[in-house]
């Protein structure tokens, strides 16, 4: 019961997000060809501007099919729509009901507020991990059509960098609903914080790859080989502590 009312409640944003991420991934492959005829055009740019520097960057990684993968598609084309959707998936919940009376049968219910956070936000991350997967091995499996070939592992791995930095903007949203009672405060304030730390990160160029959107871009492992433990660690503490915030807050509301 609780797991039906949990997808009902979010099964839209989950289908449009899986959709709109599995289109743009197959976009980025199929772009391939014209990126490529595109590449001596851009080598031409003048780099002694910042812009110039990250496009020339951008340039010399397209000239691998996984360097121009990473770049276009886990760098560039995923993370303000991943940031999106996890955000969204998080709001919601008995607060936003609260106005119109479904908190009450909600409560009704014989389980615990507990529970329902707990199905909540479970329904909400497997959701998250669908997406995750499903759009990164479309990047695999599509690679043949442009006459290449995308490793399932690296497309494993990144998809899992996705997910868990992707929980800690969806631990947030969920934590920000058992405080306001609508589903566009929580998503405003996370999405404004996001994009100040993506900002953040991109000047802080050194240390990005350990920061949220450096996480998620799974950086570290393109680069070096090595999965981002720091940054992972770091995602599932930071989304562990406030799912049980959550739990806290929810238990000591008043409806």
């Amino acid at each position: 019961m609780l797991w039906y009312k949990s997808w009902l409640e979010t099964r839209w944003r989950f289908v449009i997000g899986l959709g709109l991420l599995i289109l743009s991934a197959a976009g980025t492959v199929l772009y391939y060809p014209t990126a490529m005829d595109l590449l001596p055009l851009a080598s031409s740019i003048e780099v002694s501007s910042a812009l110039g520097r990250r496009i020339a960057e951008a340039v010399e990684l397209s000239r691998t099919y996984r360097g121009y993968v990473w770049s276009q598609w886990f760098v560039t084309n995923v993370p303000e729509a991943w940031a999106l959707f996890a955000v969204m998936l998080g709001t919601g919940g008995l607060m936003a009901q609260g106005p119109r009376g479904g908190a009450l049968f909600t409560l009704s219910l014989p389980v615990s507020r507990g529970q329902l956070i707990a199905v909540r936000a479970a329904t909400g991350l497997a959701e998250l991990l669908v997406i995750a997967l499903a759009s990164s091995l479309v990047l695999t499996l599509l690679s043949p059509a442009v006459g290449q070939s995308y490793s399932v592992v690296d497309a494993l791995v990144h998809a899992l960098c996705l997910f868990v930095g992707g929980t800690v903007l969806f631990s947030l949203a969920t934590l920000l609903s058992t405080i306001f009672t609508d589903v566009w405060r929580p998503a405003l304030i996370v999405l404004c914080g996001a994009t100040v730390l993506a900002f953040t990160e991109a000047a802080l160029r050194d240390l990005s790859p350990y920061g949220l959107f450096g996480t998620m871009s799974g950086e570290l492992y393109f680069r070096r080989g090595e999965l981002p433990w720091l940054g992972l660690l770091g995602s599932v503490l930071l989304s562990a502590t406030c799912l049980w915030a959550s739990v806290k807050n929810i238990a000591h509301q008043d409806f």
